[in-house]
């Protein structure tokens, strides 16, 4: 860090006064996006384009910084990722029928806003346009994880389709990149067989690191080592390489706790990123009315996801949720469009034009995204009835049965109120998580536990009409995933007595104000748990008779 704020081409202290200039107006702006309820991903989008016009000086670090964070991103969905869901229907017949409907449908609209008169499509050749329409077709992993993290929602159903179809199109642009780059990966890519033992090794030395700074350094090291450096030295892509090696060690018993402690370094790393895409270029207004053209093609690319999914056995409510989330464009699409330039199929022109597009597109999706849950259950009402019978087993109905309370959300908080609760004090309790692996191991434990979403309305008012669950506890570790849990039980009018945890005071007094009956400081709760513990053993054992 001393390097990156003292050395500068202006002096000791040019660097650290371009920093931190950077710093004010990313924070600033990140505030501001805060207070005016939008995602701070917005704020620091704008951070980039304020800098560059303001001609602030560029700092060659940012875009180590940034991908370091789309490394790392990689790396935590692959510690996460079943590779089974690939092979889902819902995954990669979903991706491969989108792909081509979007590059056949973008290349209609382009091509229409060519003979309109658009400026830079004038006169465009049939590949020029193609190359566009398929640079679009992708959306952002960034994006889109981000979105699922904010919500809690990265296990859910819809979440797991949603990293799969990125996963998907990650490979198909790697596959894009080899066969554009006019060569293929070198004979050394054949060490890559080792990659697999090697990780069984590194099991092992990480099963002995402990919780410490040890097991987030070991992390960093497979991410950039293992994999980026290693896939790149071959003639690979490097991000490819951290998402393989963070599959292999998914398996591991500390592998979430691993993504957990990277996620905050992640999260501060892809600030870069996305302050990055503003530094592009700046447009002029011919360059931001074509960008705004390639944005009508948002509802387009959403329709087409919500509609595929929804004939592959989706609810609605999954479909539309999946759907909103990949209803972006991505990073990958400037590097097609980089490659577009390289081969001189493209004018350069189209890396700002991209640039801005990619921005803008973010915006608009995290607008749409914001709108919570309740907005989708809307739009989802509004469509035509579903057979239950042939959905997605995962998305079919389920109900509490004759539970009195039910518990959303089965980390190890609600696994521990389940136990206390029925063990305890008699009640007959229902565990809900939507981590469908989790329930499978949780049923074969013999716990009462279903798949379920606490965001579902549709699962809340099944809830309404039981007789006889008077309680809902949410035990959720995300405070945003409660939070919308709280506004869908409210929408559906469930009169129970309602409990939540939090972790942080602000939390607490949130959930006291819109109406929850008990907010539960889990830290607070620990201490008091340990004293009760501690008194116990503290206490005198009962005198015996020596003659007995």
């Amino acid at each position: 860090m001393s390097v990156l704020l003292t050395d500068g081409h202006d002096g000791g202290t040019g660097l650290t006064t371009t920093v931190a200039i950077y710093l004010v107006i990313t924070f600033g702006l990140g505030g501001l996006a805060m207070a005016i309820r939008l995602p701070p991903l917005v704020g620091f989008l704008a951070a980039g384009f304020v800098i560059n016009a303001l001609h602030v000086d560029h700092v060659p670090q940012l875009e180590l910084i940034a991908d370091l964070g789309v490394t790392l991103l990689l790396f935590a969905i692959g510690l996460k990722l079943n590779v089974r869901i690939l092979f889902q229907r819902e995954v990669w017949l979903s991706t491969t029928v989108h792909m081509v409907l979007s590059v056949v449908v973008g290349y209609v609209l382009l091509w229409l806003a060519a003979l309109v008169g658009v400026s830079m499509l004038a006169g465009a050749s049939v590949k020029t346009i193609a190359l566009l329409a398929f640079a679009l077709s992708f959306s952002s992993t960034v994006f889109v994880v981000k979105v699922l993290e904010e919500r809690g929602e990265s296990n859910s159903l819809y979440g797991r389709v949603a990293v799969g179809i990125l996963v998907m199109q990650d490979i198909v642009a790697v596959v894009f990149l080899t066969a554009t780059g006019g060569h293929l990966p070198s004979w050394w890519a054949l060490t890559l067989v080792f990659l697999w033992p090697l990780t069984l090794v590194m099991r092992r030395i990480w099963s002995r690191l402990g919780h410490g700074e040890m097991q987030a350094l070991f992390g960093i090291t497979m991410a950039l080592v293992a994999g980026y450096a290693w896939f790149s030295a071959v003639g690979l892509k490097g991000d490819l390489g951290a998402l393989i090696v963070g599959v292999l060690l998914a398996s591991h018993p500390a592998s979430s706790e691993l993504a957990r402690s990277l996620f905050h370094l992640k999260e501060l790393l892809l600030v870069g990123f996305f302050v990055s895409i503003g530094l592009t270029g700046l447009p002029d207004l011919p360059t931001v009315g074509v960008a705004l053209l390639m944005l009508l093609l948002l509802p387009v690319k959403a329709g087409l996801w919500i509609a595929l999914l929804s004939v592959l056995r989706m609810r609605y409510r999954s479909a539309i949720l999946a759907g909103l989330s990949l209803m972006n464009y991505s990073e990958f699409g400037l590097i097609v469009v980089s490659v577009g330039v390289t081969a001189k199929i493209l004018d350069k022109a189209w890396l700002v034009e991209m640039s801005i597009a990619v921005a803008l597109s973010f915006v608009v999706s995290a607008l749409v995204n914001g709108r919570g849950h309740l907005m989708v259950e809307k739009i989802a009402a509004r469509l035509p009835a579903q057979d239950e019978a042939k959905l997605n087993p995962e998305e079919r109905p389920r109900d509490a049965g004759d539970a009195e309370v039910v518990i959303l959300g089965m980390g190890r908080v609600g696994l521990a109120a389940y136990q206390r609760l029925s063990q305890h004090h008699g009640l007959k309790v229902v565990g809900v998580d939507y981590d469908g692996p989790r329930i499978k191991t949780l049923q074969g434990e013999g716990f009462n536990a279903i798949e379920g979403d606490a965001t579902d309305l549709d699962f809340w008012n099944r809830l309404r009409h039981s007789d006889s669950v008077h309680t809902a506890i949410l035990a959720m570790h995300r405070h945003g995933a409660n939070v919308t849990a709280l506004e869908c039980l409210r929408e559906s009018g469930f009169g129970g007595q309602v409990a939540t945890v939090a972790r942080y005071d602000d939390e607490v007094e949130w959930a006291k104000k819109h109406g929850v009956d008990t907010a539960f400081n889990i830290y607070a709760g620990a201490g008091s748990e340990l004293a009760d513990q501690a008194a116990g053993l503290s206490e005198p054992l009962p005198e015996t008779d020596p003659k007995s």
